[in-house]
């Protein structure tokens, strides 16, 4: 087995835009792979002094445009710290080990498509609360618990060991507060004490290199054979850019984000997903068994004009 572990924090529109590679990998290798998640902390205190609201709006368009995950129009009203909203995902790890990654992506889909401020617990509370399996109160109400802010003291410090690492080589990490840091997202190898490290945004095919480095016999799932086959294997939802990712072919894909979409939409107009309105996209979720009969049932209760 792989260890791999996942440098990040929601606040990071990179880490955010490389959410469908992370299902490619997740796919590919299931659990050859052992995921560990570490949250940076970008930043504790809001920088209200550099913050302009047009600019950051901006940029998420580019972001959306570039690499498809979904963004809201809206600016922000105000800049926000990162500490609360990572010290989230450190409460759902101690809570319960492995929720830790489903708190993250809540986080991080709620940061770039609505107006969650990741330093107002309160917010972060609602953001959690639609997440399946989430216990969104017990886990805001730890925020700034001792044992929560001392583990994600313990992720910060990590997240710090950057220096001479390849990834400070490839000009992938920061000293934005001191230390030399992995920026997000930063993915590092190891095995048989061997350590590979993907610092920084990459393409996925540099995350398959590395793992192919570390253990050339592994095993590789092809791609799903369609979308619906791929939205069973995904209880929580996919976004379409995520979706297209794991459809298309080649471990050096060209990912078909308009031919997904109107698969998806296929799914939707036979009833058996649904479609959540989600930034300029939607997360696409199969339909449990009790919402297709409801769905059926209506359909056959509505007069014909």
């Amino acid at each position: 087995m792989i260890e791999a572990t996942l440098y990040t924090d929601p606040a990071c529109p990179w880490g955010y835009s490389a959410l469908p590679s992370f299902r490619v990998l997740e796919w590919r290798y299931r659990d050859q792979l052992d995921w560990r998640l570490v949250v940076i902390g970008l930043r504790e205190e809001a920088s209200t002094a550099r913050f302009d609201p047009a600019r950051s709006a901006r940029r998420n368009a580019t972001f959306r445009e570039r690499y498809g995950m979904p963004f809201a129009a809206a600016p922000k009203e105000r800049a926000a710290g990162t500490g609360r909203g990572c010290r989230a995902v450190v409460a759902a790890r101690l809570l319960d080990p492995g929720s830790e990654w489903r708190v993250l992506r809540a986080l991080q889909l709620a940061n770039f498509t609505t107006p969650l401020l990741l330093d107002d617990a309160e917010r972060i509370r609602e953001a959690l609360r639609g997440a399946p399996g989430i216990d969104a109160d017990a886990i805001a109400d730890r925020l700034d618990d001792k044992d929560v802010v001392e583990a994600y003291e313990r992720d910060r410090a990590a997240a710090r060991t950057a220096a001479g690492t390849a990834a400070e080589a490839q000009g992938k990490t920061s000293t934005s507060d001191g230390p030399v840091r992995f920026t997000a997202p930063s993915l590092v190898f190891e095995r048989g004490g061997r350590r590979l490290v993907a610092g920084g945004w990459q393409p996925v095919l540099a995350y398959d290199v590395l793992i192919a480095n570390l253990d050339p016999t592994i095993s590789r799932m092809p791609p799903p054979d369609d979308s619906r086959s791929l939205l069973g294997s995904f209880s929580d939802g996919l976004t379409t850019a995520e979706a297209a990712a794991l459809l298309a072919e080649g471990p050096d894909y060209w990912a078909d984000l308009g031919e997904t979409e109107a698969s998806l939409l296929r799914l939707v107009a036979d009833g058996v997903a649904e479609r959540i309105p989600l930034g300029q996209d939607a997360v696409w979720r199969l339909m449990t068994t009790a919402q297709q009969l409801g769905a059926a049932d209506l359909e056959a209760s509505t007069p014909v004009a």
